[in-house]
């Protein structure tokens, strides 16, 4: 049996106080009800008017400081401008407040010291408290003030008030926890955002033909072949069989397309004149936008496009440009009926076609509060110490959110919720943590990427609707030197079905669209298109403001799954060892029924073989029964928690160094000649013996075969002779009779069994195999 997971890797359970402990039966009833409440004080500086100047060319350079205790923001000064308007939020968390008095104070930029223009002062006790769905608290113009608390030129806009994370201020806040943080960019970086994935297609290019191609000899056969280009994204057809001017293809090339389409599909067509060298007898450039859009199985019109070729050629002295236009018949079409997979099928979020037109109605709501982390390891170096920047990153569906930036914390606190459509029950949810290395300068070319901390993936079908899980989860990363634990990550996650019947209809439907079903797409097309799609929406969501950079998208879609590694093809075969484990321990428990082990049980175990073979309208009946009371039995131990990363069932925390190495190399490799060689050598012994089990499989297959092969005459021999002898037995014979003598001499005691193997089975080792025949 396998060993538990060590208790630190193991999922724990917690009671937080959500939405302000507002609860009404079993529903939380507040305003981000799943998450812990935030109290802030946040500070709006709208706009100032008729500012003094304070330089000699009678204009000023204004900008704001807001100061709580330790706290100080700034807003970006204005040149030469005495009603300037900055329109922007500071939030300060109540945790942290060491002040009673806030300090708005209005300042002249300087090159040696800025100058102080006016002051507005607040008591914090007097500041209003707001809770959404309340309507945004007005600012109101309050006169400046000077040091002395007397009367300045000048009026500030402000609002001031309390609230919490529900506010809508909060996301393009300035924080008073990233005080450290300058720069306009690196604020960005730290803001908390919701992203779209690209609408994706597949874009199905069937090239059928091609007539009048001009090749420039015309005295050999041209040797004509099709390349299709999208983007960063080729693909050739095979040389045409018809070697002439108008070849014949008829081969289908599969592209991914992202919505909206900026790059037109180029075909060209290229002769191969010789083994290195190749000549383009023409091109064609699509528009996306132009081609047609296909729903289901039934074929869209096919066209000709012109493929134009422009020769330059010398006259006397002149140059003379003609152009040659051929034809190409294709069928072109965007498959709207498919779902474009940038996820493993294992772990997917998302299982709708393309087509909008083809989604079914959602059966429930998803919502998931991102309350904190404890205990995370630091990520870098900081001014001589360990710091980490912590933020998470949730993806479900086409929806990818980010949580805002917490600088310099081991126990970052986010209490953060975000909500889902579900359109079917069996999808996985991803929550990756990360660390922010891009607030310093990251981005400058050659800049450090984002280090991952950890992810959890949670399946919707394993939680039970309209509960709250509120849970620690560990943040378990594998590194070269092992498995190590890099923190917990505390979530609250809730499931909600609108409807239980369609929840419950979604299981007998097919997981994926029914194209994929009437038109499959071989396995090495879906490997392919998969990295095309993973490597498409990682290129547009780094270009989104902020980034949600490569590096996380590609940990988050789990890019490199594919790869060879040592320990997962353990894991795997362990995972199957466990799933026949059942059927094993049901062999040796027959094994001992037939041995008379226990007598008692052996006795019980004849009478009801006697009774199912007297009345075998009684057999399914007692199956599914059985099933069902063990359905029922089973339920008391039913799993209380979502299931979560396991080191045992990965078998992570006894891998080898150097197989963790070898996982964790490049491809191709950029190991030592040395290590490459004692690696092949080990993957060669590994090979030999998987080797030597599928030939043994296949001599068992050969040998039943050669029953009625003759290939052995006198073994065929004797199988018809049984044969015959067999028919006309169980002719005759009731076949109750049969079932209950063969049942009750395989049931027999063991003073009547014999250790030599059994006849028929002797009978079977003798059977010839092909393996003499093998090399």
């Amino acid at each position: 049996m396998q060993r538990p997971p060590p208790e630190d890797f193991l999922l724990k359970e917690t009671k937080p106080h959500l939405g302000g402990g507002k609860v009404s039966g079993d529903k939380l009833t507040s305003t981000y009800d799943l998450v812990e409440q935030m109290q802030y004080l946040y500070v709006r500086v709208v706009k100032a008017k008729d500012l003094p100047a304070k330089d000699v060319t009678g204009s000023c350079d204004p900008y704001t400081e807001v100061k709580l205790g330790n706290y100080k923001g700034t807003t970006r000064h204005f040149e030469k401008k005495s009603n300037p308007e900055w329109n922007q939020v500071f939030a300060f968390s109540k945790d942290r407040i060491q002040a009673s008095i806030l300090e708005v104070t209005v300042k002249d930029k300087d090159v040696v010291r800025d100058d102080f223009i006016g002051r507005v002062l607040f008591d914090l006790n007097e500041v209003p408290k707001r809770v959404p769905p309340d309507s945004p608290l007005a600012p109101q113009w309050y006169r400046l003030e000077d040091r002395k608390g007397d009367k300045a030129k000048g009026e500030l806009m402000l609002a001031v008030w309390m609230g919490t994370q529900a506010d809508e201020a909060f996301p393009e806040a300035w924080h008073s926890d990233a005080a450290t943080v300058s720069g306009t960019d690196a604020l960005a970086n730290i803001r908390s955002k919701v992203y779209l994935s690209p609408k994706l297609w597949y874009l199905r290019v069937n090239v059928i033909e091609a007539q009048d191609l001009q090749p420039s000899d015309k005295g050999r056969y041209p040797e004509v072949f099709v390349k299709a280009t999208l983007g960063n994204q080729t693909l050739r057809t095979r040389i045409s069989q018809s070697r002439t001017i108008n070849p014949m293809w008829n081969e289908d090339m599969m592209f991914v397309a992202a919505e909206p389409f900026e790059e037109p599909l180029i075909l060209s067509v290229e002769d191969r004149v010789a083994s290195n060298k190749e000549e383009s007898l023409g091109r064609c450039a699509i528009p996306l936008q132009m081609v047609d859009r296909r729903l289901d199985h039934k074929p869209v019109n096919t066209k000709w496009y012109n493929i134009e070729k422009h020769v330059v050629i010398m006259e006397g002295e002149k140059k003379k440009e003609i152009k040659f236009s051929s034809k190409i018949h294709m069928r072109i079409c965007l498959e709207g009926g498919y779902h474009v997979l940038d996820e493993s099928t294992h772990y997917s979020s998302d299982l709708r076609p393309t087509a909008k037109q083809l989604w079914k109605s959602s059966i429930g709501v998803l919502e998931l509060g991102i309350l904190n982390a404890q205990g995370l390891m630091p990520m870098k170096t900081k001014d001589g110490k360990g710091t980490t920047d912590a933020y998470c990153v949730a993806k479900y569906g086409q929806k990818w959110v980010r949580t805002r930036t917490i600088i310099d914390s081991f126990a970052p606190r986010w209490n953060e919720q975000y909500t889902w459509e579900v359109f079917d029950p069996c999808t996985v949810i991803t929550i990756g943590v990360f660390d922010n290395c891009h607030l310093h300068g990251g981005d400058k070319p050659g800049g450090a990427k984002d280090s991952k901390i950890g992810k959890v993936r949670i399946r919707l079908s394993t939680l039970e609707t309209d509960r709250v899980y509120t849970h620690s989860y560990p943040l378990l990363v594998l590194h070269p030197n092992g498995v190590k634990k890099m923190g917990e990550i505390h979530l609250a996650v809730r499931f909600t079905c609108s409807s239980l019947l369609n929840m419950m209809h979604m299981y007998s439907l097919p997981l994926l669209p029914k194209m994929h079903y009437i038109h499959p797409l071989t396995v090495s097309q879906l490997d392919n298109l998969r990295h095309q799609a993973t490597q498409i929406v990682s290129m547009r969501l780094s270009r989104a403001e902020p980034p949600l950079r490569k590096e996380i998208v590609e940990y988050m879609l789990d890019v490199g799954s594919h790869m060879w590694s040592m320990r997962r093809s353990k894991a795997n075969f362990f995972r199957i060892m466990g799933v026949l484990s059942g059927l094993i321990a049901v062999g040796k428990w027959f094994d001992q029924i037939c041995n008379w082990k226990n007598p008692i049980t052996t006795v019980l175990i004849h009478i009801l073989f006697i009774i199912l073979v007297m009345y075998p309208e009684l057999i399914l009946p007692t199956i599914f029964l059985y099933l069902f009371l063990i359905g029922v039995w089973y339920y008391r131990w039913r799993p209380r928690h979502p299931p979560h990363m396991d080191t045992r069932l990965s078998h992570a925390d006894s891998a080898h160094p150097d197989e963790l190495d070898e996982e964790f190399d490049t491809f191709p490799t950029t190991r030592h000649s040395d290590i490459v060689r004692m690696r092949y050598d080990r993957l060669r012994s590994i090979a030999g013996r998987i080797q030597t089990v599928v030939g043994d499989l296949a001599t068992q297959g050969e040998r039943l075969q050669s029953l009625l092969s003759w290939r052995d005459p006198r073994a065929t021999a004797l199988f018809v002779i049984f044969c015959l002898v067999a028919a006309i037995v169980l002719y005759v014979t009731p076949f109750q009779v049969v079932a209950l003598l063969s049942g009750i001499y395989v049931l027999r005691h063991p003073r009547f069994r014999h250790k030599l193997p059994s006849v028929p089975l002797n009978f079977f080792r003798r059977l010839p195999a092909r393996t003499d025949c093998m090399l």
